[in-house]
């Protein structure tokens, strides 16, 4: 397998090329070369044997002339001769010779006795007897030698007296060509593995940068982004390593920018106040953050994977309603197991499109109302309790001042009752916009405390004293119980005096004939004064202890404003014990343990805590 790949790789493609390139030119050339060659050989080779032939004919002319004049008396002589010549030539030149007369006949030869007298029958003898020169033709004999034969006309001026009939063998002429063959052969080997190795050596020039290019850029592609290439040359592979660094470099510069908004991405989502949900086209889930878990109550495992639409108890046919129309926020009840009444959560769906406007996903923002709409809520109350309190008694002294503009101021006795209702109506509202006005103070921080050392049990006594009246004439008894050795409160007396006289109003307002109430005091761990009020009277509904601290919250409306409360007192309480650090709370019925009453509990810093607190 690795064989295999090494051959499809760009070093061996490249080698193979180059000596492919080089054995086709070779080749070519070869060819061209040795058909040239073994042309010219064949020509010069042709050319001597002619002028062999030629320079024989000169000699053999007189003895054929002599044969073709039968009256000449020099015949016998010159044709004895004529064998000398022959022979001669044969001996010098190497090749078979014939000397035939005008008829054909063989007058003499190198190559067979037997010959001589015989008539040659030959073709091209007979086309050179008939004065048709260049009469050539190559023959192989009976050993497979290759030879070439050549008849040549021998004229005694015009007069065409005979011919010479030669037969050369060109097996050094072939044996040449081959030698040549055999060298070029050679030299084409040398040559192709010179290429061979010139090639290896070219194209680990041009690979080795490339190799080293790719395990660089496999190694980026890990995640390792500190490769360096080392640029040697500054060729179109050294411009190539030289982008390469540069891209490395830009490449780690924005990486390192995205992770780094990446983080912030992260730490935004994290801390958001708000839920965020990040979802495909389909609606399946792909990010939340740690509010949009803690919200929906999942985990990242019971999320991943799953749409969105099985946890915000909507269908998808209404998210996508809400994703592509034109209302994008809507306001759903998520109903948990921890809290009775379910959560408002408002979820804003933003569609994310391409620029072809394509959807390719959905980001959710979930965001807890309920607080605003409790405070909505209680706002809505708070207004229509202030317009009912006043509209009471306004309508009550508009009514009693018309009857008395009617003709009642005739009737001093009964004027004198409608002036007082209107008195009595008129000092109830001044009470409660003076409420009012104590509550936004708190509201708004402007409430300024004058905090000093009181004695507990001075404020105690205080206020038991300010109500001994209103309990003598309801018949009932209070108790004052204070633990030995109890340190002095650090508070503003006037505010604490107003508390106390709030819960000891209601005690004795909600505490039947012959009931008793108690005061009490007694410190707590952390220099912490407790105090509790104690009343044995009708107490308060379970359902109602939640909302008790409320604004204009009453459990008996009706009967709680013919005592002529106005449903702050509490609240004003709770804002006063928290501007000093401490906490209230309410005990009744059952919450009281079967114990009939009211208890209010509400702790105060003492001294020694403030003198803690400085140090």
């Amino acid at each position: 397998m690795k064989s295999l790949r090494f051959y499809q790789t760009l070093q061996m493609k490249l080698i193979v090329i180059y000596v492919l390139l080089i054995l086709i030119a070779m080749q070519l050339i070869g060819v061209y070369f040795v058909k040239t060659m073994e042309d010219s050989f064949r020509n010069n080779f042709s050319e001597d044997l002619n002028g062999k032939a030629s320079l024989l004919a000169e000699y053999v002319r007189p003895y054929l002339a002599v044969k073709a004049d039968l009256q000449s008396e020099e015949t016998v002589t010159k044709k004895e001769s004529l064998n000398d010549v022959v022979t001669n030539f044969n001996q010098i030149i190497g090749a078979e010779i014939q000397v035939i007369d005008l008829n054909g006949i063989v007058l003499s030869s190198s190559m067979y006795a037997g010959d001589v007298g015989q008539k040659n029958t030959d073709p091209t003898i007979s086309r050179a007897l008939q004065g048709i020169k260049d009469q050539e033709r190559d023959v192989i004999d009976a050993f497979d030698v290759r030879k070439k034969a050549l008849a040549l006309p021998v004229k005694d001026g015009t007069k065409i007296v005979g011919a010479i009939y030669m037969i050369a063998s060109m097996e050094e002429l072939f044996g040449t060509i081959d030698s040549i063959n055999q060298i070029f052969i050679a030299g084409t080997l040398i040559a192709l593995a010179l290429t061979a190795i010139l090639g290896i050596i070219l194209a680990n020039t041009i690979t080795t940068p490339i190799k080293a290019i790719t395990r660089r850029a496999t190694a980026i592609a890990d995640g390792d982004f500190h490769q360096r290439l080392h640029i040697i040359g500054y060729d179109e592979i050294g411009q190539l390593g030289h982008a390469f660094n540069h891209m490395t470099m830009r490449l780690k510069e924005a990486l390192s920018s995205i992770e780094e908004e990446k983080n912030k991405l992260a730490s935004i989502l994290s801390n958001m106040s708000d839920g965020v949900v990040a979802t495909d086209d389909t609606g399946t889930i792909l990010l939340m953050n740690t509010r949009a878990l803690q919200i929906l109550q999942v985990t990242e495992q019971q999320a991943a994977g799953r749409e969105i639409a099985d946890f915000l108890g909507i269908t998808k046919p209404e998210i996508d309603q809400y994703v592509l129309g034109d209302d994008h926020t809507t306001v759903i009840d998520f109903h948990t197991h921890e809290l009775n009444e379910p959560l408002k959560i408002k979820v804003t769906f933003t569609p994310i499109r391409r620029s072809e406007g394509l959807l390719t996903g959905t980001i959710i923002v979930l965001e807890d109302v309920t607080e605003e709409e409790k405070l909505d809520q209680s706002r809505r109350e708070f207004v229509a309790n202030v317009s009912h309190e006043l509209r009471t008694p306004l309508t009550t002294i508009k009514s009693y001042l018309e009857a008395l503009d009617e003709g009642v101021m005739d009737d001093p006795e009964l004027a004198n009752k409608f002036l007082g209702v209107t008195r009595n109506e008129t000092e109830r509202m001044i009470r409660l916009v003076n409420d009012l006005l104590h509550l936004s103070r708190f509201d708004s921080k402007q409430a300024v405390l004058h905090k000093q050392a009181a004695s507990v049990e001075d404020m105690l006594e205080i206020v038991a004293d300010r109500f001994s009246f209103q309990l003598q004439q309801k018949d009932i008894d209070i108790a004052l119980i204070l633990e030995d050795g109890l340190p002095d409160a650090y508070v503003d007396s006037d505010a604490m005096d107003q508390v106390l006289d709030n819960l000891v109003s209601n005690a004795i307002k909600y505490t039947p004939a012959g009931g008793q109430i108690r005061l009490e005091a007694y410190a707590v761990p952390g220099d912490w004064i407790a105090f509790k009020v104690q009343d044995t009277g009708v107490g308060i509904p379970k359902k109602d202890l939640e909302r008790i601290f409320e604004r204009f919250y009453r459990v008996d409306k009706a009967r709680s404003r013919d005592m002529g409360g106005t449903g702050l007192g509490l609240s004003i309480a709770r804002e006063i014990v928290r501007a000093h650090g401490g906490t209230i709370r309410l005990e009744s019925g059952l919450e009281a343990g079967d114990q009939q009453g009211t208890t209010v509990t509400f702790t105060l810093p003492s001294v020694e805590k403030e003198v803690k607190n400085r140090v």
